[in-house]
């Protein structure tokens, strides 16, 4: 069965080796691990995948090769606690989402620093305290259309700042395509010019000077051609864009095939005073905003790939990030991108029929000059000709 499994691996594009495979193999002989399925995803994928990028590949391939086995595993027979919990929620009726108070950034913030110096138990299920389900802003697991998460996973992403340990993932830019037709795209956009060493053989022009030289051969050579234009992408990560991670790889695998001269840098959910290359060392290995404003000439091309989908705090109000207390408010940040780059677009993985619902959107719509497209085909296609006007 693991045979076929690692070659399931193999076709998927993960670079596993045998000496891997027999590691597994070794681990499980020696029960390392209880017999649940979740503790083998966990050895497989320890033993197996090196490299953080892998482990979305990794994902699709274990679960397209174990899909409907996780009864085998199964050797207790009680009411799994996930269950439990999520059963105690408490359901609520759309009228009644309807009715819960939003109270304001500001306020927001206020009343969460009473309740910190109030509280001194957990409680559950309430509409007041810090705690899960409920209808309090405070928490998480529960509804409530403008909250603080702390803690646990997010469900309805309607938290305005989220204070928990966040983990994201790079873009695996090997991704292999699914269609072609982005790279099609995206070559709307090249820009080619011969530079350089003369180091390449310029046929036409070798043919026409030996014949002008009565057929003594006269070799000609040229510069390589090369594209020449200069890309700055800015991907989000992380919360909302974990739905969208497949098509954004697409895009970041065809768009470093495409643009020789691309650099990248990642932020979430909006620009702030800084961004970052390496999503595993994000905290520590930090690259200032106003650095990289600075770095790039005007002529270079800005490329935002993002949902749009946040809270409106967190592009309009200082402190309003989910993570920190940014000094200045995102759409300063975005500001002087535009400025410094006339040729600038964003293109949003969420269908566009949706972006009528989203008030972020539309902010950041306003922000762009309406140079926000879908993350699709003809989207690309229209910010490719705006960007080469």
């Amino acid at each position: 069965m693991l045979i076929d499994f690692f070659f399931t691996l193999k076709d998927a594009k993960i670079p596993v080796s045998i000496k891997e495979f027999l590691t597994l193999l070794e681990a499980m002989q020696k029960n390392v691990i209880d017999a649940s399925m979740d503790d083998f995803y966990y050895l497989s994928r320890l033993t197996m995948v090196k490299d953080e990028a892998h482990f979305d590949k990794f994902d699709r391939a274990f679960a397209q090769y174990f899909k409907g086995i996780n009864g085998a595993f199964d050797t207790n027979s009680a009411i799994p606690m996930d269950w439990l919990i999520k059963r105690m929620e408490r359901e609520l009726s759309e009228e009644q989402k309807a009715a819960l108070q939003k109270f304001g950034y500001d306020k927001l913030m206020d009343r969460l620093n009473e309740l910190l110096k109030e509280q001194k138990e957990r409680h559950e299920g309430g509409s007041k305290w810090i705690g899960t389900g409920g209808t309090s802003p405070f928490g998480n697991g529960g509804t409530n259309p403008e909250g603080v998460r702390i803690g646990g996973k997010g469900g309805n992403r309607t938290a305005v700042k989220v204070w928990e340990a966040r983990a994201y993932k790079d873009y695996d830019s090997e991704r292999e395509l699914g269609t072609r037709n982005i790279k099609v795209a995206l070559r709307r956009l090249r820009k080619f010019a011969r530079q350089g060493h003369e180091d390449e053989l310029a046929l036409d022009q070798t043919i026409r000077a030996t014949a002008n030289n009565a057929g003594f051969l006269d070799i000609k050579m040229q510069p390589e051609r090369k594209n020449n234009i200069k890309v700055l992408m800015l991907l989000d990560v992380g919360g909302t864009m974990d739905d969208h991670i497949e098509r954004t790889e697409e895009l970041f695998s065809a768009s470093k095939t495409e643009f020789k001269n691309m650099e990248f840098f990642y932020f979430h959910n909006c620009v702030y005073d800084y961004l970052w290359k390496n999503n595993r060392r994000r905290n520590a290995e930090r690259f200032p905003t106003w650095d990289v404003l600075r770095k790039y000439t005007p002529d270079t091309k800005v490329i935002f790939v993002g949902d749009a989908t946040m809270s409106p705090y967190e592009i309009l109000q200082p402190g309003g990030s989910v993570e920190y207390n940014n000094e200045e408010a995102g759409a300063e940040w975005l500001g002087r991108f535009t400025h410094a780059f006339p040729k600038f677009i964003w293109l949003n993985p969420e269908p566009e029929g949706l972006w009528q619902y989203r008030q972020s959107i539309a902010v950041i719509r306003q922000l762009m000059n309406n140079r926000m497209f879908p993350l699709t085909i003809e989207g690309l296609e229209r910010a490719m000709r705006m960007l080469s006007k």
